[in-house]
């Protein structure tokens, strides 16, 4: 006999059990398909937690290092790399776990194995690949098999299936030639490494590895990292990177890449407005040029779920999709691949479902992280993005020194600070904060006020008056905004 449920949720990663957590939340009945043995989907199984857990022992060895300038003598002799490992999976296990009992503590049914639209009110569950069975957990721990398929009945069927490393063009991943998944489960740091790509990935592992000691080439296509970014952040952040002594060569095109019969790789690369053909090699190679929505399933079109020219799911601002009571959120929707713009589209999609009227996400106030070493964040538009936008007037860029801020200039870091503010047309008179673009070693945390600013629409004289704590890091926010605001106190 089918279950019957209000919501069935395809996929347990952010997108998918944050739209779990919320519908419970509201009362209604909620069932949560997962191919894998773990929920929470590549962020906690293979993505922000595993390499965020490595980064913070980079960020522990580069304090390490920058300590007998302080008068503290320190001396590091290397990894205990079987310990890394333990700490990396203790981390993922931990949040593993807790997802797990916040997810039975709300009630929600839980289903492993694979799921597929039967119909648009049908969700039909096989068992997941190396599985005899479809297994059910009613509580957390719990394991019921329930046969070698199952029909689930729903009011709504949510899809939140995620994405995958997207290769390079003709190239698949094989031998040396990695995605970033098979990075986070190396066991050991590379001698050299390179790295093709110049996003959140490529950048967090050229600081981690480099940090550690390894010879990293990063291949990048423009003349910065991060260039769908604000220019003066990718700028800043390139410079930081150099400094850490990342060999990264711009405006590179990458051609071939041979991985042969030994270890290691060699890549073949051509550079615009020079003749010839270029080769590196090294012991990994990691593409890290984006990921690719999973949307390439059969009963997915057969749905009649209609997809855009790359593969996104086609969704209104709430994340209806082409058919009556299918909905979408996560990375299988056009826009920043994000866990936390993940979190809050399954929040909308909830709410819409039980008949509330939530606020659709703006992606112009997802905050953008990267966890290099130094970290670079942005939210809101660029001054590029602002001066093209008709609808707004008195567009300015504030440019705040940072090596100004008390605690930047006691770091082992520069930075940069741009803010960009204006006003909408029909009330020219009160500027707001359009955008902050930042490099810093705690860009992740100050980021935060930024996107509060930009997302309630703070008028700038307002945002200006708040009291930043003396000496902090925050207090650049706070001296910038004086900046823009026309009355700088500790800066010209």
């Amino acid at each position: 006999m089918p279950q019957t449920f209000d919501i069935v949720v395809i996929g347990a990663g952010p997108g998918g059990y944050a739209t779990a957590l919320r519908a419970a939340e509201l009362g209604l009945s909620v069932a949560l398909v997962e191919r894998d043995a773990t929920l929470g989907g590549t962020c906690l199984n293979r993505g922000c937690i595993p390499s965020k857990a490595l980064l913070t022992a980079a960020h522990a060895m580069h304090t390490a290092q920058w300590a007998p300038v302080t008068g503290l003598q320190v001396q590091v002799t290397g990894f205990d790399f079987g310990a890394l490992r333990d700490y990396r999976m203790r981390a993922v296990d931990a949040m593993v776990k807790g997802l797990a009992g916040l997810v039975a503590h709300r009630g929600i049914t839980v289903f492993r194995g694979q799921a597929s639209l039967a119909g648009a009110r049908q969700v039909t569950v096989t068992p997941s690949p190396g599985c005899e069975a479809v297994l059910r957990y009613i509580k957390a721990g719990v394991a019921e098999p329930v046969g070698d398929w199952m029909r689930l009945d729903a009011a709504n069927v949510v899809l939140a299936t995620g994405s995958r490393p997207r290769p390079l063009p003709g190239e698949p991943f094989r031998g040396a030639l990695i995605d970033s998944t098979q990075a986070l489960e190396q066991d050991t740091f590379p001698a050299s490494a390179i790295i093709i790509g110049s996003g959140a990935i490529a950048l967090e592992f050229a600081s981690l590895w480099s940090q550690t000691g390894c010879e990293v080439t990063l291949l990048i296509r423009k003349d910065r990292v991060l260039s769908g970014w604000d220019r003066r952040t990718g700028m800043t952040l390139t410079r930081e990177l150099k400094r850490a002594g990342v060999n990264v060569v711009t405006r590179s095109h990458v051609t071939a890449v041979d991985t042969g019969m030994n270890l290691g790789a060699t890549v073949h690369y051509t550079r615009e407005g020079e003749d010839g053909e270029r080769h590196v090699y090294a012991q990994l190679v990691l593409a890290a040029v984006g990921r690719d929505p999973v949307t390439d399933f059969d009963w997915l079109a057969a749905a009649g779920v209609a997809l855009d020219d790359r593969g996104f799911v086609v969704t209104d601002p709430r994340g209806r999709t082409s058919v009556p009571d299918v909905w979408a959120v996560g990375d299988i929707t056009a826009g920043h691949a994000l866990a936390h713009r993940a979190f809050e589209q399954g929040i909308v999609v909830a709410e819409s479902i039980a008949g509330l009227d939530p606020r659709p996400v703006d992606e112009t106030t997802v905050p953008q992280i990267v966890f290099s070493l130094p970290e670079a964040a942005s939210v809101g538009l660029t001054m590029d993005q602002a001066k093209a936008r008709e609808d707004l007037v008195g567009v300015g860029e504030t440019v705040y020194p940072m090596m100004g801020n008390a605690r930047m200039m006691m770091s082992d870091a520069a930075g940069s600070l741009s803010m960009v503010t204006g006003a909408d047309s029909d009330d020219p008179d009160t500027q707001r904060v359009l955008g902050v673009h930042m490099v810093a070693p705690d860009a992740s945390d100050l980021i935060v006020e930024a996107q509060q600013l930009v997302g309630n629409r703070v008028p700038l004289a307002q945002a200006a008056r708040l009291i930043h704590p003396h000496p902090t890091f925050a207090e650049a926010m706070g001296e910038a905004l004086l900046k823009a605001d026309g009355r700088p106190l500790h800066t010209r």
